[in-house]
């Protein structure tokens, strides 16, 4: 019976497109604009940016209610909020900017508000706190305290709003790491397992929602003159030494990161998911490294 031809099996079904029926069918690619200008735009989107009364939040909440979202200004600090709502701009391509008062520490809280914020199209975390001691001289509470906002309350709000993002099938996550997820020194040891720790949390999460069409990405700043860092603008040794540690030869400002944010909140990064944007000046580059004579 082995020489006997046998028939052949029949062809499985196939959709439309040539795909056979019960195989995962690939997301499709967003239509491509003609208007390539156009493709930083987010008008028509809902932005819900954490942390957006002070630096780094309130420079990416302006920069993206610049580009035509209406931004929801998230804060601990309700006045410091509604102080980021007055400063937007009142010209053509604006969003609407509103305030929410939030403390993310308290899980309850962030899914309340999740819930009353609704459908969601980007969010931006970017709260953090930095203990600065040597590992020896550090406390468990210390070490929980770091923790608890740096990658608990950041795990909190992006599953939280993520989940609504996947039932939808689009939206944009950016977490707000740091330099300090590649370098580190004495006395920065917590801060940057922290750090480091929120990008795989992204990383997972760009991998599990990503078919679902939610992008998730991560902006590393280096040293930016916001106030977490006001302890090392005191010492003028400190603040001068960490200028002079990047390609640039000096600190960064809060505005510098908002490009970074708009770039991968809009269909600009469509193609952009689980991948960490450094803007640092050029430090983990040279790695503050010292330049030999030529």
């Amino acid at each position: 019976m082995d020489n006997v031809a046998q028939p052949a099996p029949p062809a499985a079904p196939t959709s439309p497109a040539g795909i056979p029926s019960g195989a995962a069918i690939p997301n499709q690619a967003p239509a491509a604009s003609t208007d390539l200008g156009a493709l930083f735009r987010l008008d028509a989107r809902r932005a819900v940016i954490v942390g957006a009364g002070s630096g780094i939040g309130q420079a990416i909440a302006l920069g993206i209610a610049a580009h035509g979202a209406d931004v929801v200004c998230v804060d601990r600090d309700l006045a410091a909020a509604e102080a980021t709502t007055q400063q937007a701009g009142t010209g053509t391509g604006w969003g609407t900017m509103t305030a929410y008062q939030l403390d993310v520490l308290d899980s309850a809280a962030v899914t309340r508000a999740v819930e009353e914020l609704g459908a969601v199209d980007v969010l931006v975390v970017t709260p953090a706190v930095n203990v600065r001691k040597r590992l020896l001289n550090y406390t468990g509470e210390e070490f929980d305290s770091v923790v608890r906002l740096n990658l608990r309350a950041a795990f909190d709000l992006m599953t939280g709003f993520g989940r609504g993002m996947a039932q939808r099938g689009r939206g944009s996550i950016i977490g707000c790491s740091s330099i300090r997820s590649l370098t580190t020194e004495p006395g920065q040891g917590v801060y940057a397992m922290t750090k480091a720790g929120l990008v795989m949390l992204l990383r997972t999460l760009a991998a599990e929602l990503g078919p679902q069409g939610v992008r998730v990405n991560a902006i590393a700043p280096g040293v930016i003159d916001t106030p977490l860092t006001a302890p090392i603008k005191a010492n003028p040794e400190w603040y001068a030494a960490y200028g002079a540690k990047s390609v640039l030869g000096r600190w960064g400002r809060p505005h510098e990161l908002a490009g970074a944010a708009v770039y991968l909140a809009s269909d600009a990064a469509s193609y952009v998911t689980g991948t960490v944007l450094f803007v640092d000046g050029g430090w983990t580059a040279i790695d503050g490294r010292f330049t030999p004579p030529s």
